[in-house]
């Protein structure tokens, strides 16, 4: 039998999975009634506020998928490093599409409790994004 640690891994893979594959019902699945978001810059998001900003980022980038580097558990708390891969072919945040592929390295915390992500915490590269993006010129560069 697989500990609650295991059980939470899984769900947290499970969410990210899911939403790579398009089924944004998984939010009401796997995410409390209570669940917020916190993302740097942003104001703390509850379900409905995460979905339309996940649908949002996957509607610039269709073929976004995950990569799970590391995946570490501890009481309610699982923490994932990860990559985001995907081709950029619909504007995002006023940026028209170039087509250009992208890979974004993440850092995330998910709390689960009773099977349900209450709670979701995540840092990624959005420097690296724009500067992919031709947004930002890379070091060395311009």
């Amino acid at each position: 039998m697989s500990t609650v640690q295991d059980q939470n891994k899984a769900i947290s893979r499970r969410w990210r999975e899911e939403f790579d594959k398009g089924n944004w019902g998984i939010i009401e699945e796997l995410a409390s009634p209570e669940f917020v978001m916190h993302m740097p810059g942003d104001a703390p998001m509850n379900r409905d506020g995460a979905l339309q900003m996940l649908q949002m980022f996957y509607g610039a980038f269709p073929d976004l998928h995950h990569i799970f580097e590391d995946c570490v558990a501890e009481g309610e708390k699982v923490a994932l490093r990860l990559k985001f891969e995907g081709t950029h072919t619909a504007e995002f945040q006023g940026i028209a599409p170039t087509g250009k592929p992208v890979s974004i390295s993440a850092s995330v915390v998910d709390r689960i409790v009773d099977g349900k992500i209450v709670e979701h915490w995540s840092v990624m590269d959005t420097m690296g994004l724009m500067q992919q993006l031709g947004v930002i010129p890379a070091p060395g560069q311009g």
